[in-house]
C-alpha cells in the first residue's frame, strides 16, 4: 500500500532488534510499527530508536493501545484501515515536530 501511494519503503522488520538496526542503518523520515513483534516488541523499538533522534511514527495495531503506552507524539492508526486512513495517519505524524530543545 505505501509504494501504491508513492512512498519507499527501506526496510520491514518482525523483531525488535532488526527495527532498531533498520532504523540507525537507513535513518528513515517516518516509522511505521506494529505494536506486536515476534521478538521483542514495537513500543520498546521506537523508545530504543527515539533516543538518537525523533522520527515520526505511526503504531498501527489491532488491539487498543492506551496513550499512556506511547510517546505523546505517536500516532495510532487501529488495523483494519484502508489508503486513506493511512495517508492521513501519515501526514498527521508528518507533522508531528520534535521537542524545541532538540532533547528527546
Amino acid at each position: 500500500m505505501l509504494a501504491d501511494i508513492g512512498y519507499e519503503v527501506c526496510a520491514i522488520e518482525g523483531t525488535e532488534s532488526g527495527a532498531v538496526a533498520a532504523a540507525a542503518r537507513y535513518r528513515p523520515d517516518l516509522l511505521i510499527v506494529d505494536a506486536g513483534l515476534s521478538e521483542g516488541n514495537g513500543i520498546s523499538a521506537v523508545d530504543r530508536i527515539l533516543r538518537n533522534g525523533f522520527v515520526p511514527h505511526i503504531f498501527v495495531s489491532g488491539y487498543g493501545l492506551r496513550p499512556e503506552m506511547l510517546d505523546p507524539r505517536a500516532v495510532r492508526l487501529s488495523k483494519p484501515y484502508n489508503e486513506r486512513d493511512l495517508i492521513a495517519a501519515i501526514k498527521r505524524a508528518l507533522a508531528t515536530q520534535p521537542p524545541a530543545s532538540g532533547a528527546d
